[in-house]
């Protein structure tokens, strides 16, 4: 049974007891990263206290503890996303830009050739663009992006033209920048039909509501720790089994080899192929807690609660600041996430966030890694505000306060 309450999420949150600027902190920077309550803290202190070792190694208690609590994270990852193939399709990796990167120059550099399509979108992240222009500069491949409309989201009137000859189709599930929600389970059975894969950038939905990789029809997906109430420095591949199998391993040195001998060597099996080196073994505590507590929430109960906050911020700036803020993303909260990225008329993002912060506002300004879909809107950035499951009703009126603030200030 869920026991989600926002204002205990809140409590369980050390950060969120802070004051800034002699106001208490109202944290809106959520699509940048959450941050974590206590249950993610000490699961990383009980770590570097009691169990810190390398894992796979050693075979005394703590390096044996240390390997459970790293490979149990992966089994939980697995059960999160109800990966049908379990703990061995998870791989670690630094973060989401990272897993992006080992398709491109993994599966990328293995499967495709001069002539072949990688169909991405306009509002991707960078991490889901840059790696394939780099895979396109050697290899040849070509890289087409699905538009977006005036109504910012996908404009699909020609999807069966931009479908023809792409060998993978790469998207977010909810964008960075807009807050968009894409139609995934719908593109990636167009896709599938073509002879296509699906990847899948999930950075911006896996905290808000259940993430089902067979749902969805991916055969990749790709996300970070720090985006779900877990630390910096982790992220996650999943990839169905018979693709990790056939995959070259994407960085060589420890840990990810059978055998090594002077005339070659041969890769591990299973993830570890993809994990050399020291693995961020603190951090994978971290998630492991973060992912307890989300469950803990009850996953459809946050995402109900975040549809609603939405709605109520996206209502007010409305009436409230109509002709002086304009929304950069869908006006209505239907099949959107909690990302509001803010145009104040005549006034420059990072001003914007300026004064917000003597309210105590904290919210990102700048491009968001989404410059394609910045240009698309004549925008050279936005002040973005961004919901967790520790937001309230308060935060957007602090919001709502501080940028009417902004307004008068600059008019």
């Amino acid at each position: 049974m869920s026991s989600f309450n926002p204002r205990r999420v809140r409590a369980d949150v050390p950060l969120l007891g802070r004051v800034i600027n002699g106001r208490p902190i109202t944290y809106l920077d959520s699509a940048s990263s959450t941050v974590p309550p206590r249950a993610v803290i000490e699961a990383m202190d009980r770590y570097y206290s009691l169990r810190h070792a390398n894992v796979h190694r050693g075979v005394y208690q703590t390096a044996n503890e240390a390997t459970d609590v790293y490979e149990g994270a992966r089994a939980d990852v697995a059960r999160f996303i109800a990966a049908p193939g379990g703990a061995d399709e998870i791989v670690f990796t630094k973060n989401t830009t990272e897993s992006f990167n080992l398709i491109a120059r993994s599966w990328g550099a293995a499967n495709l050739r001069a002539g072949d399509v990688v169909l991405v979108t306009e509002m991707e992240h960078h991490a889901n663009i840059v790696p394939w222009f780099q895979l396109r500069d050697t290899t040849g491949i070509e890289v087409r992006f699905i538009p977006v409309g005036d109504d910012f989201r996908l404009d699909l009137s020609e999807i069966d033209r931009l479908l023809d000859g792409v060998r993978l189709l790469s998207l977010t599930l909810v964008s960075n920048v807009l807050g968009t929600r894409n139609p995934v389970t719908d593109l990636a059975a167009r896709a599938h039909e073509r002879g296509a894969l699906v990847a899948v950038d999930a950075a911006q939905a896996v905290a808000h509501d259940v993430t089902d990789v067979t749902e969805l029809g991916a055969d990749f997906l790709c996300f970070s720790a720090h985006k779900m109430l877990g630390p910096t420095g982790l992220g996650v591949l999943w990839a169905r089994r018979e693709l990790l199998e056939a995959m070259p391993p994407f960085l060589g040195g420890g840990g990810m080899i059978a055998d090594v001998r002077r005339d070659g060597f041969t890769p591990a099996d299973g993830p570890a192929k993809f994990e050399a080196g020291t693995p961020p073994i603190a951090e994978a505590a971290g998630l492991r807690a973060a992912i307890r507590y989300l469950e803990s929430l009850g996953l459809p109960d946050v995402a109900a609660y975040e549809h609603g906050l939405t709605e109520r911020a996206l209502a007010r700036l409305e009436d409230e600041l109509a002709g002086r803020v304009r929304v950069i993303g869908p006006a209505t909260a239907l099949d959107r996430g909690g990302v509001l990225s803010l145009d104040v008329e005549g006034v420059h993002p990072h001003d914007v966030a300026q004064v917000l912060d003597q309210f105590g506002v904290c919210v990102r300004p700048g491009h968001h890694c989404a410059k394609p879909l910045m240009r698309r809107f004549g925008l050279a950035a936005t002040a973005r505000a961004s919901f967790g499951p520790y937001s309230v009703d308060e935060d957007v009126d602090v919001l709502v306060e501080a940028l009417q603030h902004a307004v008068a200030m600059f008019s």
